[in-house]
């Protein structure tokens, strides 16, 4: 078994993202590819294409890096693909009406 785990982000045909670890992503990439698993994302959005890949030397780190980029937006994840690392911090401001930067006394 292998120490060296990976976290990737597959473009979707249908453009969207799937994000994944694995220990083998060569391996996991075919899998996506050929269509392995019928209730995969990634089943019915193929071809994908592997955009984005960080290693890893610990499972436990691996794991949390994919859950945290998995809970970003879309913007977020096109900044590290495009390996645009500056823009994660003014991509989390939030600027939705709700925020508290838009609370106003009645």
């Amino acid at each position: 078994m292998s120490n060296t785990y990976y976290v990737y982000i597959l473009k979707c045909s249908d453009d969207s993202y799937y994000t994944g670890v694995s220990n083998d992503y060569v391996r996991r990439l075919e899998e996506h590819e050929l269509g392995k698993h019928r209730k995969a994302y990634t089943f019915s959005r193929r071809p994908v294409t592997l955009v984005y890949l960080e290693e890893f030397y610990d499972v436990y780190q691996a794991i949390s890096w994919e859950k945290q980029i998995k809970g970003w937006s879309r913007k977020k994840k096109e900044a590290i693909i495009r390996d645009n690392w500056s823009a994660l911090a003014e991509l989390s401001i939030c600027n939705n009406e709700s925020s508290h930067k838009n609370y106003k006394e009645r």
